[in-house]
């Protein structure tokens, strides 16, 4: 079987791990993510030097004093984690995100990441996303050959016909699934604005969630097409800078409103609009959520 998308997920964090010197990237990568569980039962494996945004109640002071460094506790989770891939495939996501990129392939190398990254630990990936018909679940499996799978449907099911709504793989979800998961939902802000509080309440109960927006390219400049409308805005609407001020403030307002619901419900988010920072994007997720940031 051709590895297409995986490897090129792989390809992307080759490109940019070696870039990034930021230790929260580095905490994803050997595994340590594992902490996500807010009540999680965790046995010792080793210390660590001490990183931005670890708890403070797992620093070994003793260790500390004895190596002039700030040590911590570094735990390995005593089960494995079930992590569920919700990605939009509302024709939306054929947008674009930046000026070269679809908002549905920004989607699928955020989910795909996170998958690649817990195949590593021996995670379990499930995923579950809309057709123009009906839902597509895929099963909890390790390996990479299911993660392929689950990109490549997703990428596949994105299109112009495809009028699904994001709630119909969450509802699916509420009505389905009684073992606790991680939960990632990748959709762009109306995909957020349309969950209603309800759904996240249902879902906040017994899992964890984690949103990630992707985010749209202004609709400013060249070449913007419309997907809702289905045509090229003309240069009247993409190059008038009043009404691309107008758009910018309903923007940020729609934006303020979608991050305010999440906080009232402790669901940590994360906007990206291209993949060339996915691996320390991923990793900032992770780290906010153990954090109790949003």
């Amino acid at each position: 079987m051709r590895m297409n998308y995986v490897s090129k997920i792989k390809l992307n964090l080759k490109r940019y791990e070696k870039i990034h010197t930021n230790k929260a990237t580095s905490v994803v990568f050997d595994g340590s993510y594992n902490s996500v569980y807010k009540g999680r039962s965790m046995e010792f494996d080793e210390l660590r030097e001490y990183v931005v945004g670890d708890d403070i109640k797992d620093v070994d002071w003793k260790a500390s004093s004895r190596s002039r460094n700030l040590l911590v506790k570094q735990y390995i989770a005593e089960k494995k984690h079930n992590i569920m891939l919700v990605m939009d495939t509302n024709k939306r996501m054929l947008a674009y995100s930046n000026e070269t990129q679809e908002k549905c392939e920004v989607a699928y190398m955020c989910a795909g990441t996170l998958a690649y990254l817990v195949n590593k630990n021996g995670d379990f990936v499930s995923a579950t996303f809309a057709t123009k018909k009906s839902i597509d679940y895929y099963p909890f499996k390790m390996g990479l050959v299911n993660v392929e799978n689950i990109m490549a449907n997703y990428h596949r099911n994105v299109t112009m016909d495809n009028m699904s709504n994001i709630n119909q793989p969450l509802d699916y979800i509420v009505r389905n699934f009684r073992r606790r998961m991680i939960i990632l939902i990748v959709t762009d802000i109306e995909g957020i604005r349309s969950i209603p509080e309800s759904t996240l309440k249902r879902l906040c109960v017994l899992h964890d969630v984690l949103i990630v927006n992707v985010e749209d390219t202004n609709a400013e400049g060249l070449n913007v097409y419309d997907v809702e409308g289905e045509h090229y805005l003309s240069d009247f609407f993409t190059s008038d800078k009043k009404l691309a001020r107008l758009e910018r403030e309903k923007k940020q307002r729609v934006y303020d409103e979608c991050m305010d619901k999440l906080t009232r419900y402790n669901i940590t988010s994360s906007t990206i609009s291209e993949t060339k920072d996915i691996d320390l994007k991923i990793a900032e997720l992770l780290s906010k959520h153990k954090n109790g940031k949003r």
